[in-house]
């Protein structure tokens, strides 16, 4: 039986993946950032073939616990980076352990015999920093896909840059080390939304989506999203944890970072989806997902039907 390590495997996004491969006969080991919070993971222990999965306490800045985690894997997923909008103090709570976290990740995989797949969950903002505001001086309603130049901007979200950083780091690392035993593949989903497997409260898609049904601001960001009825581009949770499960089980895709999107609408109509109404305008596409629809085989849900599952 393969063993994967899914960093981040209790998240939003990581309970999902968690899911798919244990349904696919894989033992799977998740982290947390304290085993004590048993509400991080219980829900995990609901899925089917939970006695093939395990749980490890693990701070990715701490390079002795990574070790430790990732010494009996055959694959590894990488999804441990924190997601949030409001933030005290930006490089103790995002860019440590994002940047750090990576730097940390990379050294031991490439110390560690027996892996033979790394996944890093990247972001769009691996592409554009400035997401959901259109990339330097592309037109809002410009097309966006992996041929084009990634955009990075000093004055985006804390959390935006560091994501940035990070995979540009992961892009460094592969064209420094030709000779891997492993592949590395990246996942570059949109704003991922759609229903939690878990009661947890502290999901950041979660709340976005809470705010816009509810169109409540408790921030600039929101509060910007509203007032410019900004076009924001969507991916369901299950196809961002099914392009995972694909990119760590297809071989050939060394050095890849696929954009995962499906459609794109302005706030107001997210806001009416997520109220059980109609959209007012016909959605776009934005952020393409063709190579990922090519070369991973997904098939990407419709954000109506996205957001409708978040009220289920």
């Amino acid at each position: 039986m393969k063993k994967v390590g899914i960093i981040g495997g209790s998240g939003f996004i990581g309970s999902y993946i968690t899911k798919r491969f244990l349904e696919n006969g894989f033992e799977v080991k998740v982290s947390t950032t304290d085993i004590s919070k048993h509400e991080k993971y219980e829900h995990l222990m609901e899925f089917n073939f939970a006695n093939h999965l395990y749980i490890s306490e693990l701070k990715v800045e701490d390079k002795t616990q990574l070790q430790a985690f990732i010494k009996d894997c055959d694959i590894i997923i990488h999804g441990g980076t924190p997601f949030q909008l409001d933030v005290k103090d930006p490089k103790s709570e995002l860019l440590d352990p994002t940047i750090k976290g990576t730097e940390n990740f990379l050294e031991v995989i490439n110390e560690t015999p027996g892996i033979e797949k790394a996944v890093f969950i990247a972001s769009v903002a691996a592409w554009n920093t400035n997401f959901p505001m259109s990339a330097g001086s592309k037109a809002s309603n410009e097309i966006f896909n992996e041929n084009d130049t990634p955009f990075m901007s000093n004055e985006s979200h804390p959390y935006a840059q560091a994501k940035f950083i990070a995979n540009q780091m992961v892009n460094n690392f592969i064209k420094n080390n030709s000779d891997l035993d492993f592949e590395i593949t990246s996942v570059s989903p949109v704003a991922v939304m759609g229903k939690s497997l878990s009661n947890r409260k502290d999901s950041t898609s979660t709340s976005l989506q809470f705010l816009l049904k509810k169109q409540i601001a408790p921030n600039p960001f929101i509060q910007m999203l509203h007032d410019t009825d900004m076009e924001f581009a969507i991916v369901s949770v299950k196809d961002v944890a099914e392009g995972v499960y694909k990119a760590a089980t297809i071989f050939g895709l060394h050095g890849k970072n696929y954009l995962l999107s499906s459609e794109t609408y302005p706030v107001s109509d997210i806001t009416l989806i997520l109220n059980n109404k109609q959209p007012k305008n016909n959605p776009k596409i934005i952020y393409q997902n063709q190579l990922a629809k090519q070369q991973l085989g997904l098939t990407f849900q419709s954000v109506i039907e996205t957001l409708q599952e978040y009220n289920t």
